[in-house]
């Protein structure tokens, strides 16, 4: 009877075994299936708007458009040159604006502008909605350097519009959660992911490749390392997590207060469209983007490609998140004034950097499904069924910022489902189950022999 019952308990056993090998192999398949791709992300209706515009702009050509935004409405608007290409924008179901000069003799401006003596303290961008190109000086330009600027203006033509601004064009060191070194405070931006090892994607004049990064004022909270950075030129680096993992709530950014938003997608943004921006600062502040490939001379060094908008914010804010919709669109890297009298920011495109570094946004995986994300179109819908109001623009999804900047202890990343650590684990506790039961009985056989062999011999 009692070897009966051993036999019963060690075929169970052997059942149990085999089972949580097939088991642990499905959720180790399932781990790896689920990691990021470069399948198509989300888009939202500004972007979907934008894409049409966009679209609209490369078919008809720079000698005959000179830009796209987005209307009060939501809808695109494209400045064209001739009455042919405005029927063409408006077959499309876009919204037509005849301008005088075209995309390519707004570039040429600007090329004037660059090819001029550098002056710090003084920007240019292309104004769309106006057809001109805007120079910008800061409190700190001469006079003499600002008459010198405005004499190159009048040389391109009328179209080149002078503004003196208020406060001065400076990088934000001193975003999301805090980050410190010592070469001042930071914001976090975007968690990215070369596929092997996570990283923060943040801006580049934060601090130079070797850089640390602290939690915590004392410095024993190390966050990672500067292992890559572009500053002047452009203006994004990379910290490599020192775990190697950014953990739990990878896909958040934080707005203050505990809470933070999903991470869905990547885009470029549009101009019109509304925009916030997260930093350690000033927090979560919003508006609208109101320029595209804007340059900026810092006292450090010119930077191109730049976003504008008229977001504010403060010393410490650089290299924070700004997004809309749960789309991540730039990382803060300067600009004039502050969250009291409003000011210009300036933002580096996050997908120029992700190219660039040749690494991937670390997204949500239940993108779309929360309260605060709006759905985005069916690529057959029309720009008037896709289009909303930029104003009536949300952040994103809500969530619960968890991790921060701090990485992720390996107990929490081995047991997180959406890894391949529980997985492993049901996989080695299986062949260990299914090794002892093999052991057991191999060790009663022997003992069954001797005592046979005892009682044989005498």
């Amino acid at each position: 009877m009692r070897h009966a019952r051993r036999r019963v308990v060690r075929r169970v056993t052997r059942l149990a075994a085999v089972g949580g090998l097939l088991l642990g192999g499905a959720m180790v398949t399932r781990a790896v299936a689920a990691e990021p791709s470069g399948a198509a992300v989300p888009r939202t209706y500004a972007q979907s708007s934008a894409d049409m515009g966009t679209g609209l702009v490369s078919q008809l050509g720079t000698s005959r458009t000179a830009g796209t935004w987005l209307g009060a409405d939501g809808r695109p608007v494209v400045a064209v040159t001739d009455e042919a290409a405005a029927a063409e924008v408006r077959r499309a179901g876009a919204e037509a604006k005849v301008v005088s000069h075209s995309m390519n003799e707004l570039k040429s401006a600007t090329t004037t502008l660059r090819s001029a003596p550098r002056v710090a303290g003084t920007a240019w961008v292309m104004d769309y909605k106006t057809n001109q190109v805007v120079v910008q000086a800061d409190s700190s330009v001469s006079a003499s350097d600002w008459s010198g600027m405005t004499r190159v203006a009048d040389g391109i033509g009328s179209f080149v519009r002078m503004e003196r601004v208020q406060g001065s064009f400076t990088t934000r060191v001193n975003g999301a959660q805090p980050i410190l070194s010592t070469g001042g405070r930071c914001s976090a931006g975007f968690n990215v992911t070369n596929g092997q090892t996570d990283f923060i994607l943040t801006a580049g004049h934060c601090g130079p490749s070797g850089s640390i990064w602290f939690a915590d004022n004392q410095g024993t909270q190390q966050i990672g390392r500067t292992v890559d950075q572009s500053f002047p030129g452009d203006d994004w680096s990379l910290v490599q997590y020192a775990s190697g993992k950014a953990g739990d709530g990878a896909d958040v950014v934080a707005v203050g207060g505990g809470k933070g938003v999903q991470i869905t997608g990547v885009a470029d943004p549009a101009v019109g469209q509304r925009v916030f921006r997260s930093g350690s600062t000033s927090g979560l502040r919003d508006g609208q983007v109101t320029g595209l490939n804007a340059t900026v001379n810092y006292p450090e060094g010119t930077v191109t490609g730049l976003i504008e908008t008229n977001v504010c914010a403060e010393p410490g804010d650089s290299g924070g998140p700004m997004f809309s919709e749960g789309i991540a669109l730039g990382v803060t890297s300067g600009g004039s004034g502050d969250c009291t009298t409003g000011g210009t920011t300036f933002f580096q495109p996050v997908t120029k950097a992700l190219s660039a570094l040749n690494v991937r946004m670390i997204v949500s995986t239940q993108a779309g499904s929360g309260a605060g994300q709006s759905p985005a179109p069916a690529p057959s819908e029309s720009a008037t069924h896709s289009a909303i109001a930029p104003g009536a623009a949300s952040p994103g999804s809500s969530a619960t910022v968890t991790g921060g900047a701090e990485a992720s202890t390996l107990l929490s990343r081995i047991t997180d489902p959406r890894n391949i650590g529980p997985g492993l684990l049901v996989l080695a506790g299986s062949l260990v189950a299914l090794v002892a039961t093999r052991f057991i009985r191999a060790e009663q056989d022997r003992k069954a022999f001797r005592r046979h062999y005892s009682a044989t011999w005498g």
